[in-house]
């Protein structure tokens, strides 16, 4: 069925959250067993409060987590997205997370609503540098400001740019496939529905249920979206 709606559809657009990430080997913040989350408090470290107040915290938290991005790598569902885009079935990829797995596998046309963890740069003059620069325990800019991950921090608002081409793209699209999202947070669980209220078919690809499941066109779960994916190259 996916298959031939893939194959039938102008404008599919494709949303990935922390499920399609850990399939890579990185650790889910929210999964309630072993989440990042679980041993601290995120609002505390991950915070524009600790960048400005506790920043020796700040730094070790996003050096531990550089060191752990560094290690893994995109899984064979990043790189069969990335093949699609290019064979013209996939037009973009909407993503939460900050990996830069996409962009990584070869996906051109990615919009990462939380940023990427792929870069670090410069609170005062925002010259961009990549993130080995935490992974060596370089916290400081040449200009002497400090440099911070390229992510959205609790706080934060988030880029307004890449949330109206989210929209846009979600309004396009006449099929809109789910992977790995709990679809429990907004705005990025708007987009589907947009999506859905302009026609487009809803496909959930997730291990455990979501609240959208009701509205979705079909509902997969219990499955790696690496495994599904391969499934469908074939």
């Amino acid at each position: 069925m996916l298959s031939q709606w893939l194959k039938d559809s102008n404008y599919t657009v494709v949303l990935t959250g922390a499920g399609m990430s850990t399939e890579s080997g990185l650790p889910d913040f929210r999964s309630s067993n072993n989440g990042l989350w679980t041993k601290e408090d995120p609002s505390k470290i991950a915070s524009t409060e600790a960048l400005n107040q506790n920043v020796e915290m700040f730094f070790e938290f996003y050096r531990y987590r550089v060191l752990g991005l560094n290690e893994a790598h995109p899984h064979k569902g990043h790189e069969i997205l990335a093949k699609w885009e290019k064979a013209g079935l996939i037009k973009s990829i909407i993503t939460q997370n900050i990996d830069g797995f996409h962009s990584e596998a070869g996906s051109e046309n990615v919009i990462e609503l939380h940023g990427t963890m792929k870069k670090v740069h410069c609170q005062t003059c925002g010259k961009e540098y990549g993130n080995e620069k935490y992974a060596k325990e370089e916290f400081i800019c040449e200009c002497g400001g400090t440099l911070r991950p390229s992510v959205v921090l609790f706080g934060e608002m988030l880029p307004e740019d890449a949330l109206m081409k989210a929209a846009e793209e979600s309004e396009k699209a006449d099929l809109f496939i789910v992977l790995g999202s709990s679809l429990t947070v907004s705005p990025a669980n708007q987009f589907p529905l947009i999506a859905k209220q302009n026609g487009a078919k809803f496909v959930i690809i997730n291990m455990e249920p979501t609240e959208l499941d009701m509205f979705a066109d079909l509902v997969v779960n219990e499955r790696k979206i690496g495994e599904v994916l391969k499934e469908l190259d074939k």
